[in-house]
């Protein structure tokens, strides 16, 4: 195959090549402090820490997978991709995709916990428990990635080898199968549709019960501080999920903006990520600071 990526003017091959690299760069180093800052302060071994470890090493991960080939996309023949490849990449992105649709979940149950039951929080989120709740959100992501993967790679291939998209994704890979894909995009539509909006749901859900619970703190400042932990959670699960919504929840959409909205998930997302959260965190700025 090859990735054909998104249309540039030529005179910008090495100037985008740079770009790209940085922000990759940026992007590993920024959530890998993520996680040193975690492993070494003792006053972060906490359950919503804990969460976003995993979270920082999902960005970590989902960037490394997209970002080296865009990257490499601009030298000349980079775009080329083995068949392989391709089901690799396409795996691993829709397997640390979903794995983190399911942590957002879980870290919104955290608040809901944190907030609404303070006095439960320490015994319902034991050690034992957040290690259940983080495994599952990787078996879950597993799980959807094989199906999605099965069902995408088990159709004959051989209509084209040009991939339009910036990477293998769903959509860019079945308009090159040689067989009816109607099926498929109805099982893609509807497995990340409903895996998405019912995780949302319970976001949601969560939510209106810890702005219910923020609301009948007495004091301004506790007030302040608990939107404060509140509102970079919010804000990542918005950049998350107004991608995801564009690119995968319009059925038989071509929309060329679908490569921009894409590279805006797989590039600038996370690398926001470890900024948005360490912004208004005085605990994340003083471990960083200790690094």
């Amino acid at each position: 195959f090859i990735i054909v990526g998104f249309p540039y003017p030529r005179e910008l091959r090495v100037p985008l090549f740079l770009f790209f690299l940085l922000i990759y760069l940026l992007t590993f180093v920024g959530n890998l402090m993520i996680l040193l800052a975690v492993a070494f302060e003792p006053r972060l071994h906490k359950p919503m820490y804990w969460f976003l470890c995993h979270l920082s090493f999902l960005d970590m991960t989902v960037s490394s997978v997209v970002v080296p080939k865009v990257v490499a996309g601009f030298l000349e023949g980079g775009g080329v991709i083995s068949f392989g490849g391709c089901v690799t990449q396409l795996f691993f992105f829709h397997f640390l995709g979903c794995t983190e649709c399911f942590l957002y979940t879980v870290m919104a149950y955290d608040r809901f916990l944190a907030i609404c039951k303070p006095l439960r929080y320490g015994t319902i989120m034991s050690h034992k428990a957040c290690l259940c709740l983080a495994f599952g959100t990787w078996f879950g992501g597993s799980l959807h990635s094989m199906i999605q993967t099965t069902l995408t790679f088990h159709l004959p291939y051989g209509h084209g080898d040009q991939v339009g998209y910036i990477f293998c994704d769903i959509p860019a890979v079945l308009k090159l199968a040689c067989a009816d894909t109607a099926l498929n995009e109805m099982v893609t539509f509807v497995d990340i549709g409903f895996l998405a909006m019912t995780c949302f749901f319970l976001i949601l859900t969560s939510y209106v019960y810890i702005i219910s619970a923020i609301l009948r703190i007495r004091s301004a400042e506790g007030r302040r501080r608990a939107f404060s932990t509140c509102a970079a959670h919010i804000t990542v699960v918005i950049t998350y999920y107004v991608p995801l919504v564009f690119i995968y929840l319009r059925p038989g959409s071509e929309d060329p903006l679908d490569g921009v909205v894409a590279v805006f998930y797989t590039t600038v997302t996370p690398l926001l990520n470890p900024v948005i959260y360490t912004l208004r965190n005085k605990e994340m700025k003083c471990a960083l600071r200790k690094l």
